[in-house]
């Protein structure tokens, strides 16, 4: 963890800023856009860009994960400016729980993975490389975008031995948190049964 300098109350503000910038349930808002219908109506029923990609909108799909993974990058970038490292950090842990538990839609919202990777990248970019490549390489070799977001994820607190010492924590209470999300994913890949990328 960073050193905390700021006000306890200034952090509080920031976590509440944070999670509702995160909060914002983009996959929904470009499938509306497209005129793809209610995304939690498609596919799985997740409001991110792999959910939406299942449309075969692949325009919706990128915009949806540029704009998840911006929102958390966003968050992180302005709070460090705002305040500092110790804030920049408390957003990142906000602005992912405000994806995957969203107000605004009853608490039912993403996995939570473009938004990791886009905290972790304005984090410390290097970090955010190695783990978007831990990503890719998964996602090109097997085909599964659970498969490299979970793999990618555990990777993370790793890597952030290496690159990020004082992130060690944030990154492994986000890598919990997205294990956490893909339960069912966990319990499709054993049976074999989980969808590839791409897949309608």
């Amino acid at each position: 963890m960073p050193e905390i300098h700021a006000w306890p109350s200034t952090l509080v503000l920031v976590a509440l800023a944070a999670y509702a910038l995160g909060s914002v349930p983009f996959g929904i808002v470009w499938a509306r856009a497209f005129g793809l219908g209610d995304l939690r109506r498609i596919g799985s029923g997740n409001i991110g860009a792999t959910n939406v990609l299942r449309t075969g909108n692949k325009p919706a799909a990128f915009l949806t994960l540029v704009c998840d993974a911006g929102k958390g990058a966003f968050a992180v970038l302005l709070a460090r400016a705002l305040i500092g490292e110790d804030a920049a950090q408390v957003a990142a842990l906000a602005a992912f729980l405000g994806h995957c538990f969203p107000v605004w839609l009853q608490f039912h919202g993403g996995k939570g993975v473009a938004t990791f990777l886009g905290t972790l990248l304005a984090l410390s970019f290097p970090l955010g490389l190695a783990t978007c490549a831990a990503w890719l390489a998964v996602a090109a070799a097997a085909r599964i975008s659970s498969l490299a977001a979970i793999l990618a994820a555990v990777a993370s607190p790793l890597l952030a031995l290496w690159l990020r010492p004082d992130s060690v924590l944030l990154c492994a209470a986000l890598a919990a948190m997205i294990l956490y999300r893909h339960g069912p994913n966990i319990r499709r890949l054993r049976a074999g049964e989980e969808p590839r990328i791409g897949r309608k």
